[in-house]
């Protein structure tokens, strides 16, 4: 199923209403699609892994908690994202880069386990090329989303406030 800009669209060419840049009520399933940015924005960012996982700043989780973010309600680890589009992504070149970067992520994670500590992840030698998948997926959906993929990753309770606005 694919969204189309058409007389008929929910959508008539316009942003819904917006908390921090992210469009509400957008795509018919946006608060999984905002835990998927939300988990997509940390995995992808070293600096925000350098200054607040590897920190132990609390807020944010860790990197098992944007895994769990990233697939929970999705089912990403047992199906592709492509099932999804028009739902919680607009197109199928979203759907891809999400597939690759949730195949990347959980690749790395099956080999040390979810309870490893965040060095371990961040050494792994497959890290940088799940970081640049997770990346290449974020600033696509951020960019389809109108916010700045550059921007700070939200805390989990700034993303609690956001899918408990409708």
């Amino acid at each position: 199923m694919t969204v189309q800009g058409s007389e008929n669209s929910s959508r008539r060419g316009r942003r819904s209403s917006t908390m921090g840049g992210m469009p509400l009520n957008d795509m018919p399933w946006w608060r999984w699609r905002s835990h998927v940015r939300s988990a997509l924005h940390m995995l992808s960012d070293p600096a925000f892994q350098r200054d607040v996982w590897l920190a132990g700043v609390d807020g944010y989780g860790d990197v098992t908690d944007a895994v769990y973010r990233l697939v929970e309600d999705t089912w990403l680890d047992h199906w592709s994202a492509d099932k999804y589009v028009g739902t919680i992504f607009r197109d199928s070149q979203e759907a891809a880069l999400v597939d690759t970067a949730v195949l990347r992520v959980l690749r790395i994670m099956h080999e040390v386990g979810p309870d490893a500590p965040v060095q371990t992840y961040l050494a792994h030698p497959a890290w940088p090329d799940a970081v640049r998948a997770a990346r290449d997926a974020h600033v696509r959906l951020a960019g389809s989303d109108g916010d700045d993929p550059d921007a700070a990753p939200r805390s989990l309770e700034a993303l609690r406030v956001l899918t408990r606005t409708a």
